[in-house]
């Protein structure tokens, strides 16, 4: 979804804007209700081949396009052809161009149309990047992300705060990837809706940050938490002039980027690898020197990790 996210979203405890746009959040409750009614009742899109599902409940900046192309190299790296499944929206072509540099891709206007022309194909597991609310296929492993420092937010439904999904949708995930430090309070609230699920950490670490050494830094993002992206800066001790936040899938025009580059002349504009890729679709990149950081993304205990994936393809 295409939105700056407010501030409030990402309270501890709900403010009185979140209370007065709560009743919105109702037609989502309904439309999630109404949905799992339907579903019970729907035939769902049968796959002929295994489906490993990363998706969220809370909207954006969850890492679950960098977890994809990380389960695309684990499931290699066990015998399968795996390829990704992705719905179409003409603002993720970021995220769209990101996973085909890793692997084949299927898109479509409709997930079960990807997965139909997948089926179709050599390849013999479907990794969707998002989808866990597409309840029209039958997924054999649910994989959630969160971030730890946002973790749910104020706890809200969309608009009054930045869940999809109440906390009660774990019941269908299988495994958790939180993003952050260990965090048992978040735990003891998954194990409380789910007790079986399994819960993996991860971080990000950046690659061949030291050629930012000494370098004075704008960084700029147009993620769903740009702060993250910042703050993963800082703590590599990168000396930071400037930060600019943009909302999630900013289509960066020249005039965005002009004014930036003349007010921040003495610096390297430093951004993320999938804004990087929104800049190439534009051209962008070919008229200013933006550099973007390069990340890993590192499972803990990574062994049993893909265990659990062995044990679920």
């Amino acid at each position: 979804m295409k939105l700056k996210k407010p501030k409030f979203w990402d309270y501890k405890k709900p403010n009185v804007i979140a209370y007065f746009l709560l009743p919105f959040s109702i037609f989502l409750l309904f439309f999630n209700f109404l949905r799992e009614i339907l579903k019970k009742k729907s035939i769902k899109q049968n796959t002929e081949i295994k489906t490993i599902c990363i998706g969220n409940i809370y909207i954006g900046g969850t890492g679950k396009t960098p977890l994809a192309k990380e389960i695309f190299q684990i499931t290699k790296s066990l015998g399968k052809n795996p390829a990704f499944v992705k719905k179409y929206y003409d603002y993720v072509e970021d995220e769209i161009n990101m996973l085909k540099k890793v692997g084949k891709t299927f898109i479509c206007k409709k997930r079960k149309d990807s997965l139909n022309n997948l089926i179709k194909s050599e390849y013999d597991l479907a990794i969707l990047d998002d989808g866990f609310q597409d309840l029209s296929i039958n997924k054999n492993f649910n994989i959630i992300c969160f971030n730890q420092k946002q973790w749910i937010g104020n706890g809200f439904l969309i608009p009054a705060g930045p869940l999809r999904e109440k906390l009660s949708a774990l019941k269908r995930a299988d495994c958790i990837l939180i993003n952050g430090n260990n965090d048992t309070e978040i735990e003891n609230q998954i194990y409380t809706e789910n007790k079986n699920i399994k819960i993996f950490y991860s971080k990000y670490k950046p690659i061949d940050i030291e050629r930012f050494n000494q370098k004075k830094i704008c960084a700029f993002a147009g993620i769903g938490n740009p702060t993250n992206f910042f703050n993963l800066l800082k703590e590599n001790n990168l000396n930071l002039i400037n930060t600019l936040s943009f909302p999630d899938h900013y289509n960066y025009s020249y005039t965005n980027i002009e004014k930036i580059f003349k007010k921040f002349s003495d610096c390297i504009l430093l951004t993320t690898e999938k804004d990087y890729y929104r800049f190439q679709l534009n051209s962008i990149s070919k008229n200013f020197d933006i550099q973007y950081l390069k990340v890993e993304l590192e499972i803990e205990d990574k062994d049993n990790f893909i265990k659990l994936i062995k044990n679920n393809i």
